[in-house]
């Protein structure tokens, strides 16, 4: 957590339209964090704010800012089908219900059993619009419109900007004549009041721009907007005065009008590129289908999936994505889960097997029950994490924050110097005011804004397509630069599946008594240990378990049969009031542990009454996982609440740098402090409860994807693919991606540092600045896009 962050449990992302560049974005924010109770960053490239709210109600404060400022929260919309009215007035109930929530314009289509609401997010969502609608009586399902919504309104986006730009090459199409006339006859062909007269029908569909800039200036918040306007504005009336004046100088309105048109055709590359920019998440999200063949009353009936319901049974047929996440109940298949975990061999799927939902079923028909639909699949909880990730904020764009805070009330300064210095080293005020000009127009602090952003969208998006969820741009920045990464034992360097070896009872006591107690104190446990002893008793009877208690890292406790019982470790039991032998009935503990070997002591009715041997073995990609971080300068350290033996076996096989034994879940948060005192950047690779804290401490967490749910909430990465490799995989993402981010700034700096004196120096006219600008963001964007190209380079 940052320092400045506030810990508010309450977010909302919310879509946010009329921002033009990165100072809009800064004000926006600014704004939202001088409100009680809030917390926001604003994501430029995104164009979204992510809001962290004391309470919910906090939301409406929020918007109502935004639009206070003069932007606006874009609103969404869906459509639902109504079943349970019999007449007019039953629509126009439901009507007055939705309505009277903020932010709400519901239509009711009687007839046609629909209805037709638009929302602001944030303020409402789907799920509750849907029970606001069942409160009041009525039923609604989600009606299928196909493709997504988001992707719809952006396409719409996209037509109404192409419109809007064709009919300002139209209108200035007698300044392109003259403009190509100087250039290459040196006269002006076209008469000078038809250029007037041109100049101003191009400001019609460039009105937006000038509206922002009022906007912005009416809230002392100058942005790009008010540069643009301001440079064009100038060179226009400037030009009135020469033609009413009849002044002996040359007139610019070719320049004004072309400074609309070239920026508007930048501004439509760049909506271009952030389409492109966003492609990935979409590509994700249509992997889901809309319709499914679900089981109704012993049929097979096609519906839509969004009204697929926990508990309802669906078949898969092959060649088809999967509806939604559930459990195999009949068939045979293999599914392909590239989309999710980036492997490209399928996985063999029979029943009892989990399927998620988008992933493809090769062949083979399966029959399967949902287990979690709608917001609560794998499929929309990856979609919501990767947004959440393009919404924060990259430490490494501070610098890129600070400078654009100030950057437009700077180039206003440096233009209004630039006109009196060029005045009076030329002696000509109107070649001060086109040097003036120029600086204005070509001063872009929109590249800077799109620097950081554009590059963490294209990361985010291509990790999830390899396996690799990034939960925050912080977690994808710092996962480059760690220096040692530290891996716990059990379930990450090795498979997590130990066997039960050697069974040692005490004289008196049989296997299967032996083995009865220990599964009985372990039959509700997740640890791997207890899930092997549970699995080696199977068959033998179980008793019934009180009073269970579990000491991470050290064993369990409880009561069977009204008897106290415990299992453990041998420090834990002795902790406990037992004494067992090192040695019993042949059982010799160290040669036990010489051998890679993990022993729990069994107690019960005051008593020891033996020892169980199991053996885990390596994960297969551990050697190359390991071997490759330490090729890229990493030092590789190993964590466990296992005794030293044992540990010690793993740490000279994999040659690790360190290995540090019986530790509980607090220590190993201790020494990852420790690493990090002298500065040095620590990840920490964990699957289980007890690393939760050594996650939350490591300056990046790597949850393995099959880990525990509290090791993936407590982590920053989660690996889908459940392999080391991917941990190699996301610190070369990481690494790709704060190289594309470093070249964006380069090239950002470097054209404002290059421009606007090369602007001020009058080497550059209006019309090239223009050109300049509106290329400055696209070239931000489609350095970006190479990021697309990157490919893994760990073996796997």
């Amino acid at each position: 957590m940052s320092e400045a962050a506030k810990p508010y449990g309450h977010a909302v992302t919310v879509p946010i339209t009329g921002m033009s560049c990165v100072a809009c974005a800064s004000r926006i924010e600014r704004l939202l964090n001088r409100l009680e109770g809030v917390d926001a960053h604003v994501n430029f490239a995104a164009q979204r704010a992510t809001i962290t709210l004391e309470e919910p109600a906090k939301a409406a404060d929020a918007i109502a800012a935004v639009r206070k400022a003069g932007f606006d929260v874009a609103q969404d919309s869906v459509d639902f089908a109504l079943s349970g009215m019999s007449c007019a007035a039953c629509a126009t109930r439901i009507e007055k219900v939705l309505n009277r929530r903020e932010g709400v314009e519901a239509v009711v289509n009687f007839a046609a059993e629909r209805v037709h609401i638009r929302f602001t997010p944030g303020l409402s969502s789907p799920v509750e619009l849907r029970e606001a609608i069942a409160k009041a009586g009525f039923k609604a399902s989600t009606f299928a419109t196909g493709e997504d919504q988001s992707g719809v309104q952006r396409r719409e986006e996209w037509r109404k900007e192409s419109i809007r730009f064709a009919v300002m090459v139209v209108l200035a199409l007698p300044l392109l004549v003259s403009m190509l006339g100087m250039m290459l006859t040196g006269k002006m062909p076209v008469p000078v009041m038809v250029q007037g007269v041109s100049a101003l029908l191009v400001v019609g569909p460039a009105a937006p721009l000038f509206k922002r800039a009022y906007q912005a200036l009416r809230a002392g918040a100058p942005n790009m907007d008010v540069l643009v306007a301001l440079g064009s504005g100038v060179a226009f009336f400037y030009s009135v005065a020469v033609v009413v004046l009849r002044l002996p100088t040359p007139v610019y309105f070719e320049a004004s009008g072309m400074i609309l048109l070239l920026i508007s055709f930048g501004k439509l590359l760049e909506f271009r590129a952030k389409q492109k920019s966003s492609a990935g998440l979409e590509s994700l999200l249509k992997l889901q289908p809309q319709t499914a063949h679900v089981e109704r009353d012993g049929q097979i009936v096609d519906g839509a999936v969004a009204d697929i319901a926990v508990g309802d049974v669906f078949l898969v047929r092959p060649g088809e994505h999967v509806a939604v996440d559930g459990i195999v109940l009949e068939g045979r298949s293999e599914v392909d889960e590239a989309m999710l975990t980036g492997e490209s061999v399928p996985v063999l799927k029979e029943s009892g097997a989990e399927v998620k939902a988008g992933t493809l079923n090769v062949h083979g028909a399966l029959r399967v029950r949902a287990v979690g639909v709608g917001a609560d699949t794998s499929l929309a909880r990856i979609v919501r994490m990767v947004e959440q990730a393009q919404g924060s904020r990259a430490p490494v764009q501070r610098v890129a924050d600070r400078v654009s805070a100030v950057f437009v009330p700077s180039v206003l300064g440096v233009a209004l110097l630039t006109f009196v210095l060029r005045w009076a080293v030329t002696q000509s005020w109107v070649t001060g005011l086109i040097s003036a000009v120029s600086v204005l127009v070509i001063a872009c602090p929109c590249a800077l804004g799109l620097a950081t952003p554009a590059a963490i969208m294209v990361g985010t998006a291509r990790g999830a397509h390899k396996g690799i969820i990034f939960r925050s741009a912080e977690a994808l920045e710092q996962a480059g630069r760690l220096k040692r990464i530290v891996f716990d034992k059990t379930g990450t360097l090795t498979l997590g599946y130990p066997d039960v070896v050697a069974v040692h009872p005490v004289a008196g006591v049989s296997r299967d008594q032996l083995l009865s107690v220990a599964a009985s104190l372990e039959q509700s446990s997740e640890h791997p240990l207890g899930r092997a002893i549970v699995h080696a008793a199977s068959g033998i009877v179980h008793d019934k378990l009180a009073d269970f208690k579990a000491v991470p890292g050290c064993g369990v406790l409880g009561t069977l049969n009204g008897e106290k019982a415990a299992l453990g470790t041998l420090t834990f039991l002795q902790k406990e009031g037992y004494e067992p032998d090192r040695i019993t009935s042949g059982f010799n503990i160290e040669v036990e542990e010489s051998k890679g070997r993990t022993v729990v002591w069994v107690a019960s009715a005051g008593r020891v009454l033996g020892a169980i041997a199991l053996a885990d073995t390596l994960r297969p990609e551990a050697h190359a996982a390991v071997a490759e971080l330490k090729s890229h300068g990493v030092q590789i350290s190993m964590l466990t609440g296992d005794n030293a033996r044992v540990a010690g076996v793993i740490g000279e096989a994999l040659a690790l740098n360190e290995v540090h034994a019986g530790l509980l879940p607090d220590d190993k948060a201790k020494l990852l402090a420790s690493y990090q005192a002298d500065g040095t950047r620590v990840g920490m690779v964990g699957d289980g409860v007890n690393d939760a804290p050594a996650l939350a401490v490591a300056d990046v967490g790597f949850a393995l994807g099959a880990g525990t749910a509290v090791a993936a909430e407590t982590a920053g990465i989660i690996l889908m693919r459940n392999t080391l490799s991917s941990v190699v995989d996301a610190m070369l993402l990481s690494r790709a991606t704060l190289s594309k981010i470093k070249q964006n700034l380069f090239f950002a700096f470097v054209y404002n540092i290059l421009g606007i004196p090369l602007a001020a120096f009058g080497i550059l006219n209006p019309v090239l600045a223009a050109s300049a600008m509106a290329l400055s963001s696209v070239s931000v964007i489609t350095n970006s896009l190479l990021l697309n190209r990157w490919t893994a380079q760990s073996s796997h």
